[in-house]
């Protein structure tokens, strides 16, 4: 059955953000590099693209390709792409030339939407043309603009990618423990998910479009869930936008002081960046509270944070295959149980069960008790029943969550089985170090082995690699030390700002031991 022929949802989020837009056409809406571009500015781009599209045949449920970075004329896009029921095939436009030509021609979207300088990696007109896409370039050059690629201006024969009804994102996850996968997020989980944090925030519900006062702050990467549903949830709540290409913390600290926003998304990197920077507490005066996901958050970091600054840091965890959120702190958890609590993630969000099992056996195990993390939720429309991640956890009496690694990360050392995280945290006691990254390697006689890169602390004394082998060998047990370290600058990182595990291992390859 075609989209268009299921029922709609009672909520429409085309609707929904249409009425957004409506509202006062010649307010800001989106800033970018000190530049204000006007809900007006942002509609008209929408329903150009929207007009582009169906004029070339480009009907609903169609697979369009977005090169998305952190630019408006990129949001509006998206946005373009969503609302009028199509699917977002997301490309991560900064990934290096030859893996975005590789990209385009393994999707063979029907279309083809970038920014005026992406347009301009080698090599990506012609595979556009060779997969028959429409092209459609973008730019923020006078206001928000659009126009037809030349050359590019039909939709060619084919075979393009399937059409995928009712999908709004069919979206990479983070590459963190290896090779990225798309995973379609439900148009029907999206409206639900960016409803529900609207009546949350809002005592007016989500029913009853309006524009506010607040400024969001926007470093989270587009390409990202966790920056579809922080600017789709801004959007959907007449709320403005300040962009940033990426997180810079000196731009960060200005948008901060200029628009003095209660809250603010930090990823635990982020996070330790601005801790680290040692602002006046009266510089982030305006804040509420922090949230912190997408990685893993060192309790000391949040209570140092939070003892500087006086800010709550809300822990929260989800994942690209549910559609967001999965489990957080709230305000009122945090008051209730922030020091009893320490380390957790919270407890699971409204429509969503956890429940921790054995990994060999499948059964449910007992409070406190560490196995594999499973999950079900309302948002996961498609998939019934119980979902088993790869997250070692677990949960306490009272419904808390902790993680406490990743089943696919462990380290099988000759049948000992080595959680990097622990690994990492002991090493990270040095004076002289700030963060690790421990991963497993192949080893010729055990298996695997593990290996850390190390970032050293600014400012502290200069160590080396025996430094930390000794001290590695006066804290871990034997089969837990790492056999090599290679100290670095800073840790590879995903668009997300997690630390990509297959860019460590890369680090140790024979190629790059001397680099």
């Amino acid at each position: 059955m075609s989209e268009s022929a299921e029922k709609r949802d009672p909520l429409d989020l085309a609707d929904r953000i249409r009425a957004v837009l409506a509202l006062d056409p010649d307010a800001a809406a989106l800033e970018f590099e000190d530049q204000w571009y006007t809900w007006g500015e942002l509609s008209a781009l929408m329903q150009g693209i929207d007009t582009v599209l169906s004029e070339a045949g480009v009907a609903e449920g169609a697979a369009v390709a977005v090169m998305l970075r952190n630019r408006p004329s990129l949001l509006g896009s998206m946005m373009s792409v969503i609302t009028s029921r199509r699917c977002v095939l997301t490309l991560n436009a900064i990934q290096g030339a030859s893996k975005l030509v590789d990209e385009v021609r393994e999707l063979r979207p029907s279309a083809l939407i970038g920014h005026a300088d992406d347009w301009q990696v080698s090599g990506l007109r012609e595979v556009a043309a060779r997969m028959g896409c429409l092209g459609i370039e973008v730019c923020e050059a006078a206001g928000l603009g659009m126009r037809l690629v030349p050359g590019l201006e039909t939709v060619g024969s084919g075979p393009h990618h399937a059409p995928l009804p009712g999908v709004a994102v069919q979206m990479l996850t983070s590459g963190t423990t290896g090779p990225p996968k798309r995973i379609p997020l439900r148009l029907s989980a999206l409206t639900e998910s960016l409803a529900s944090a609207a009546g949350y925030e809002s005592k007016t519900g989500p029913d009853t479009p309006q524009l506010r006062s607040g400024v969001v702050l926007m470093p989270n990467p587009l390409v990202h869930v966790g920056g579809i549903f922080r600017a789709g949830g801004a959007l959907f709540s007449g709320r403005r936008i300040s962009m940033m290409e990426r997180f810079d913390l000196a731009q960060w600290h200005q948008l901060v002081l200029r628009h003095r926003p209660k809250a603010v998304s930090l990823v635990p990197a982020a996070l330790r960046m601005v801790l680290d920077a040692e602002f006046p507490p009266e510089d982030l005066s305006s804040l509420r509270v922090v949230s912190a996901g997408t990685a893993p958050l060192d309790p000391a970091t949040a209570e140092a944070f939070e003892a500087r600054y006086d800010v709550p840091v809300l822990t929260t965890y989800g994942a690209t295959e549910f559609a967001g959120g999965v489990a957080g702190w709230t305000l009122r958890d945090y008051k209730e149980h922030a020091k009893a609590k320490r380390g957790s993630v919270g407890r699971a969000n409204a429509g969503v069960a956890l429940q921790i099992v054995d990994p060999e056996s499948g059964e449910v195990l007992a409070p406190r008790e560490v196995g594999l993390l499973e999950v079900k939720t309302r948002q996961h429309s498609r998939q019934k029943g119980w979902v088993r991640t790869t997250d070692l956890a677990r949960l306490d009496e009272d419904g808390f969550l902790w993680l406490v690694g990743r089943a696919d990360g462990a380290i099988n050392r000759g049948g000992f089985k080595l959680i990097p995280d622990q690994i990492a945290k002991v090493i990270e006691q040095h004076g002289s170090v700030a963060e690790v990254s421990v991963v497993g390697i192949e080893d010729a006689r055990l298996g695997e082995s593990p290996v850390a890169a190390v970032v050293l602390r600014e400012g502290a004394a200069r160590i080396d690699e025996a430094e930390l082998e000794r001290f590695a060998s006066e804290h871990l047990v034997g089969y837990q030390r790492p056999t090599r370290y290679r100290i670095v600058g800073a840790l590879p990182r995903t668009a997300s700002m997690k630390v990509s595990q297959p860019e460590v291992r890369r680090l140790f390859e024979p190629t790059n031991r001397d680099g």
